[in-house]
């Protein structure tokens, strides 16, 4: 009788957890996510900051596009300067009807409506502005023609404008207005003839007069030391006791509507629905990527095959040139080989040396090689037959076969001469 032993049992080792990939993705789109919102951040703050404006005829700013420079000489000859950026305010204070107001449009933002109503309630009115909607609504017949960059100066002496004529003579940097004669006084021209434009117009409203500035170098604090840019800038705008420098801001009721303000109010939403739906779909695709993987290809494209469609494609479109380029490249390539050229080496220099070694004229063997366009099938049988021709020539030249005689015949025997026996050690 055999006693049963019980194997104890055996302690099988768990088996290897294979490890999760996802954390670490999850983990590295966060920190993608989380570094892109602290850069839109410092950005932000940095953008906000107190440095200096470079904003153009910013009355506050010292930097050379400025005018706090003109401003200060300004309130030392007595006037008032009050900054004004909404225009209903031009009508009480300090920015009273009355005196002189100087609407600085630099930036483009000021609304039609608003421009008329200036127009009709303000009698003097200096105006800088390159934008035509705002030059029609101050009833100005002009239109902004051109930048000028130049730093020349041009005589004012002749104009009938009072700050100008006393200026005498007044840098041109600014903008070129074409005015007609009909519009009203013209003063600093640049250019001549159609090309000609000008830098200051005085145009009549229905409450006084208006005058476009085009040459605003005259503001400018690196520019309002030269000729008599000064007198200009203190004859225009220091006439009277107080100044109302009035700057339309973007986004206010003075402004012109942008194209956000025009938009129907759902499409803000949509588009931050659309940015979310990008930036999960860039998460969910992005974590399919990995390493690449190398795959064997299906099958075996032969490069018999790939001339064959390629030459099909030649048919079917009787593209006979192209056809024949293609087989005059190959033979190129493989004569310049032959002949131990680089693959670098010009079309010509192979021809030289094919001519040279074949002893052919050197315009057949261009001729061959090169050629022109091909016009009909014949033609492109003939070319390839040269070609193969040509090779085979050059071939044999760097090989040195040369083509073999035929052996002579052996002469007949005569009648007079005795038979001789074939075999070896044969008699007559």
């Amino acid at each position: 009788m055999s006693a049963t032993t019980n194997a104890p049992p055996v302690d099988r080792a768990p088996a290897a957890a294979t490890p999760d990939r996802r954390g670490p993705r999850f983990v590295f789109w966060i920190v993608v996510v989380l570094v892109g919102v602290l850069l839109a951040a410092l950005t932000a703050m940095i953008g906000t900051g107190n440095g200096p404006s470079n904003a153009p005829l910013d009355l506050s700013s010292a930097t050379a596009s400025g005018s706090k420079a003109l401003v200060r000489v300004l309130e030392q000859q007595g006037t008032d300067v009050d900054v004004v950026h909404d225009a209903d305010r031009l009508g009480s204070g300090t920015a009273s009807v009355g005196g002189t107001v100087f609407v600085d449009d630099s930036a483009g933002v000021l609304a039609p409506a608003v421009a008329r109503r200036i127009a009709r309630t303000v009698p003097d009115v200096v105006l800088v502005t390159s934008d035509p909607a705002v030059l029609e609504a101050f009833g100005v017949d002009a239109e902004p023609a051109a930048s000028i960059d130049t730093t020349d100066t041009v005589s004012t002496t002749s104009c009938d404008i009072a700050a100008a004529r006393s200026a005498g003579r007044v840098t041109t940097t600014g903008t070129g207005y074409t005015v007609p004669a009909s519009a009203g006084v013209r003063c600093a021209p640049t250019g001549t003839g159609a090309d000609r434009t000008w830098g200051l117009v005085e145009s009549r409203t229905a409450a006084g007069s208006v005058t476009l500035v085009g040459t605003t170098a005259a503001f400018r604090n690196d520019t309002i030391t030269t000729a008599g840019n000064a007198a200009l800038a203190l004859g225009l705008l220091g006439g009277d006791d107080h100044l109302a420098w009035y700057v339309p801001t973007a986004g206010t009721t003075d402004a012109a509507p942008t194209l956000g303000e025009l938009a129907p109010p759902w499409v803000p939403s949509a588009i931050a629905i659309l940015a979310l739906v990008a930036v999960a779909a860039s998460v969910w695709r992005g974590r399919r990527l990995g390493p690449l993987v190398v795959e064997q290809l299906p099958v075996v494209v032969r490069a018999s095959e790939t001339t064959e469609g390629r030459a099909r494609l030649y048919a079917r479109t009787r593209d006979r040139t192209h056809t024949l380029d293609t087989l005059r490249l190959a033979a190129i390539r493989r004569i310049g080989r032959t002949l131990g050229f680089p693959r670098s080496a010009h079309v010509d220099d192979v021809v030289h040396r094919a001519a040279t070694a074949t002893g052919l004229p050197a315009r057949h063997v261009g001729a061959v090689l090169v050629g022109g366009p091909t016009t009909d099938d014949r033609a492109l049988v003939d070319g390839a037959d040269a070609l193969d021709q040509l090779e085979r020539a050059v071939s044999r030249a760097v090989s040195g076969d040369a083509p073999r005689a035929s052996r002579p015949a052996a002469p007949a025997p005569s009648a007079t001469a005795p038979a001789t026996d074939p075999r070896p050690g044969g008699r007559p």
